[in-house]
């Protein structure tokens, strides 16, 4: 691992060791906050399977009672019926935050709350299938609403999780060993420094205690 180009001094040694406890700080949080998405993404993934298959199944259901419609009605007849609907639904869009990850929530809220007012027709010249037709898309549409939900909230998740994976193996993998290399190598320069220093000081004291012995030993021929 290369060091940070940096001068081996006391000063930029402290700077490193602060931003070593930061580094160190923010990959314990982004690790946190990457189990907990993926805990909650697991969750999601989950619902949204549960959902899925619910949905598929009402609407093939829904498919098949059509079809059944369609076979004991004219086209002309199935067209008029539907043409016309009768209920009305407003979507409400909001959003909400989950760990920096800002998802939708959608609301539906129905015009009447009367089941019958799914029927636009009359029912003197239509089949019982296309009842339970509409009544199977009817009864869908409030989970078809939530799976729309749920995986675009999945789809925003995992790449916020990505971004995080990738935080997370920058900070353990290149940043926080860049640092405790480049701590190390300061220090060893010091220490190093520091030796060196020593050693010039003990060999100016031993210089100075031999010209010292010199002149008392010249002051004691002179005398």
């Amino acid at each position: 691992m290369a060091v940070i180009n940096v001068n081996p001094t006391r000063m930029e040694l402290t700077n490193l060791k602060k931003k070593l406890n930061t580094a160190r700080r923010g990959h314990k949080l982004l690790k946190d906050k990457r189990d907990e998405l993926m805990r909650q993404f697991l969750d999601m993934v989950r619902e949204n399977l549960a959902l899925r298959q619910e949905v598929e199944q009402a609407i093939r259901d829904a498919d098949t009672h059509m079809a059944i419609a369609a076979s004991v009605m004219k086209k002309e007849q199935v067209e008029t019926a539907l043409m016309m609907p009768k209920q009305e639904i407003e979507l409400d869009i909001s959003d909400k935050n989950v760990m920096s990850v800002v998802i939708p929530k959608f609301h539906a809220e129905y015009k009447s709350s009367d089941e019958n007012d799914i029927y636009p027709y009359g029912y003197a010249f239509t089949s019982g299938e296309l009842d339970d037709a509409v009544k199977d898309l009817s009864d869908v549409f409030q989970k078809m609403i939530r799976l729309a939900e749920v995986e675009k909230s999945c789809q925003l998740m995992a790449d916020e999780i990505e971004k995080t994976r990738r935080r997370v193996n920058a900070l353990e993998h290149i940043m926080i060993p860049r640092y405790e290399e480049t701590i190390k190598y300061i220090t060893m320069k010091l220490e190093e420094n520091e030796r060196s220093t020593i050693t010039r000081l003990m060999k100016v004291k031993e210089m100075m205690i031999e010209e010292n012995y010199r002149k008392h030993s010249e002051q004691n021929v002179a005398q």
